[in-house]
Parts: structure tokens; C-alpha cells; sequence
């Protein structure tokens, strides 16, 4: 009898639990609709350019079911629908959120691309926009690192150039300015800068040229030849090179010398008065 209790007993339990599992099987697919359902709508707004609604229910889909493949791929699509808005702010929040939540997901070389896109788009002026830029060198550099056989790393290492001559140019006008104050020592340091960073830059003979020049004005003359045979040696066929060639002749003028004749002109001038 006591045996028979507890088989009847068991099998309420058992039925028990198949019905609760039953309801937690109904309940799941009903929220799995509902985020396939999420899905699809935000998908349908990213078509029609509603990109910022396509975001928001890229994020109800994530919601919807955290625990399925799709919510990382919904987090890295609501980033991406924010990114292709402009709305870059946003779309790093949902980046570095995507990051935290999904630590070990395979897409995440397209989370670090985006991201460094994010920072990319907004590289217009380095004097207002060094953050952009090092964030944007941090992310591309990531890539290249890590996943260095992927074409994000390919183009990572082009944006990278882009970047790297935005940054040699700001060298270059400032050596440019210190030079026509005769500060040349710190002109020096700039052009220096350049070739020590920026070497495969547009901007590197220019460099090369400067430093020629500085080190003739300043009576270098055997460390201006040093600079000048290595830009024959690498740039032979660029303009700057041309114009070094012309330092080294007599139609040169020397500023510092320039500069002299003028004062003394000036001095005579006022000695008349």
C-alpha cells in the first residue's frame, strides 16, 4: 500500500513537473516570437532609413531574450544603427555595453571596427578633435594586433595612415611656425617628430628638407648634408628634394643674414632723422 502511495505520489510529480516545464517551454517561444518579431521590425526600419527606431528595437530584441545568439548580434545592430546616424556617442555606449555583456562573442573585431569608425568619422581637425583621434588610433590599432589576418586589419592599417598624416600635419605647421619666429631649436624638435612617427607619411620629405635648411642656417653644415643625402637617398624624385638641392647654391638667402641687413637698414634709415 505504502508502495503503491509513493508510485502515485511520484507520478503527481512527474506530471507535475512535465506541465510546469510544459508552460516554461510555451512561455520561452512566446518571448522568442517576440523578439524574431522585434527583430524583424527593426530590420524593416533600417531599410527605410528610420535608423534610430531600428535601434531602439534592435535593443527590445536583446531585451526580449538575453540569453539567445541573436542578443549580441541585436547589440552590435543597434550600435551600428546609431553609428550610421552620426550619432556616434550612442553608438560607443552600445558598444562598450556590448563589450561587458558579451565579452567571449565571436563578432567582436567588427565591435572594435565600429567603434574605431565611430572615432574615425569625427577625425575633421586635430586641434579639436584629439580625442577622436586617439581613439580611433587605439581601436585600429587593436585590430591590427589582434586579428591581423582579417580585412578590418587591412583597412585598419590604410585609416591608420590617414590618421597618422592628419597628425604629422600638425607637426609640420607648427615647425613651419617656429621657424618663421627663428625658434630653431623648436622647429628642429617638431621636424624631428615627424621623421621619428610619421616617417611613411606624405609629410616626411618635407620634414627631411626643413632640417636640412635649419641646420645650414644654424652652420651645421655637415649635419644638413647628413639630412639632405637622406633625402636624395629615399625622395630623390620629390619636390623637396629639388629645393634642397637649391640650399646649397648661391642663390640662397639666409634668413638670419637677411634679417641682419635689415636692421642694419634700418639703423642708417634713422640715423638721418
Amino acid at each position: 500500500m505504502k508502495i503503491k502511495f509513493y508510485l502515485i505520489f511520484f507520478l503527481i510529480f512527474l506530471i507535475g513537473c512535465s506541465e510546469k516545464k510544459k508552460e516554461i517551454v510555451i512561455i520561452e517561444g512566446d518571448i522568442r516570437e517576440q523578439m524574431f518579431q522585434a527583430y524583424k521590425e527593426a530590420m524593416e526600419h533600417l531599410s527605410n532609413g528610420q535608423n534610430l527606431l531600428a535601434a531602439q528595437k534592435f535593443n527590445d530584441a536583446e531585451i526580449f531574450y538575453p540569453q539567445s545568439v541573436w542578443a549580441p548580434k541585436s547589440a552590435l545592430m543597434s550600435a551600428y544603427s546609431y553609428y550610421s546616424q552620426n550619432y556616434y556617442s550612442d553608438a560607443i555606449f552600445e558598444i562598450d555595453r556590448y563589450f561587458k555583456k558579451y565579452p567571449n562573442d565571436k563578432n567582436l573585431v567588427y565591435a572594435h571596427y565600429l567603434k574605431g569608425m565611430c572615432y574615425f568619422e569625427q577625425v575633421e581637425d586635430e586641434k579639436k578633435n584629439f580625442a577622436s583621434i586617439d581613439g580611433a588610433k587605439k581601436e585600429l590599432e587593436y585590430i591590427i594586433k589582434n586579428y591581423p589576418n582579417t580585412d578590418f586589419a587591412l583597412d585598419s592599417k590604410y585609416k591608420l595612415e590617414l590618421i597618422n598624416s592628419v597628425l604629422a600635419s600638425k607637426e609640420i605647421y607648427l615647425g613651419r611656425y617656429y621657424m618663421q619666429r627663428k625658434k630653431w631649436i623648436a622647429s628642429i624638435n617638431r621636424f624631428k617628430y615627424v621623421l621619428n612617427n610619421y616617417d611613411t607619411t606624405v609629410y616626411a620629405p618635407e620634414a627631411l628638407h626643413r632640417l636640412v635648411e635649419l641646420y645650414y642656417i644654424l652652420g651645421y653644415t655637415e649635419e644638413s648634408k647628413k639630412y639632405a643625402n637622406i633625402l636624395g637617398y629615399n625622395y630623390k624624385s620629390d619636390k623637396w628634394y629639388k629645393e634642397t638641392y637649391k640650399i646649397y647654391n648661391k642663390s640662397y638667402v639666409n634668413p638670419i643674414k637677411e634679417e641682419k641687413e635689415k636692421k642694419s637698414i634700418i639703423k642708417k634709415f634713422k640715423t638721418l632723422f
